[in-house]
């Protein structure tokens, strides 16, 4: 038995969800029998329950404390190859707030109350008791790990754990920046004709959104860039021709999600870049 699995086991029987990481802190790939929300458990806008598949997929949705899932064979090759462990702090109840460099730590000591602390390679994470919505970048330096979120397990910290306060509840109600447009109907008007793509095929179009989930789901790092930039490329080949539907925009946002975006966040991003090209 790999060293991770032993803490994950310690940690299920502790009633936090552990879920192993690959290499560059990333939970592993959906598998092929959940390709495309098959099993009904991918996280996303309108599915947030955790996912039914018995291996390690759809990212935060696969932390478990099933002690029988987490020894599966199903589950082996992930804890072979994992290179470390995280958990679902929403489902252990908890909430993370991730400092990431001594500007962000020095801010929470003048503003936050006192918990429970764990070093991480960068900065800490200040961990409350209570659950809320995640939501990154809240502060310069400062992310929010809670419900439909991952973080990595560092150590047992120290300091008592305190109840969730209202200050870390208020970070994630936020007014839009002004400048940022009101957000758009997801389909745009037809230049060409009819909701059809004349100049390209529908099988191209599927290719296309495929290939663009691909992109976000294999994403090693920067995932904000990565989803921006992929938004970007789609739009601007499918963005006037009327041909993108509800159903695709959904599953860009889901591929989106299941790498810790938020749904703000995606729609943020795919406003931003229809912004940019003019639609």
């Amino acid at each position: 038995m790999s060293e991770h699995l032993r803490t994950a086991l310690r940690l299920a029987a502790s009633g936090i969800p552990p879920l192993p990481l690959r290499a560059g802190k990333l939970p592993f790939g959906n598998c092929p029998a959940c390709a495309r929300n098959a099993c009904g458990g991918r996280p996303n806008m309108k599915i947030p329950g955790p996912c039914t598949c018995p291996q390690p997929c759809h990212g935060w949705a696969a932390a478990t404390t099933d002690p029988h899932v987490l020894n599966s064979p199903a589950w082996a090759p992930a804890w072979r190859n994992a290179a470390a462990v995280a958990y679902h702090p929403g489902g252990a109840g908890v909430t993370v707030v991730d400092l990431d460099n001594a500007d962000a730590i020095a801010w929470a000591r003048a503003s936050l109350p006192a918990t429970h602390v764990v070093l991480t390679t960068r900065g800490e994470h200040w961990i409350y008791q209570g659950a809320m919505t995640s939501h990154n970048a809240v502060r310069p330096g400062v992310d929010i790990k809670s419900s439909m979120s991952y973080a990595r397990y560092l150590g047992p910290g120290t300091g008592t754990m305190t109840a969730l306060p209202d200050t870390v509840r208020a970070l994630a109600v936020k007014e839009p920046p002004a400048v940022r447009p009101a957000p758009r109907s997801v389909s745009v008007p037809a230049r060409f004709g009819g909701g059809q793509c004349p100049h390209r095929t529908p099988v191209f179009l599927e290719r296309g959104i495929a290939m663009a989930e691909q992109c976000i789901t294999q994403a090693r790092s920067s995932i904000h860039a990565t989803v921006y930039r992929t938004f970007l490329a789609v739009l601007s080949t499918h963005g006037r021709c009327g041909c993108l539907t509800d159903t695709h925009v959904a599953r860009l946002f889901t591929a989106a999600q299941a790498r810790g975006e938020t749904a703000r966040h995606c729609l943020d991003a795919w406003n931003n870049a229809s912004t940019t090209l003019g639609l």
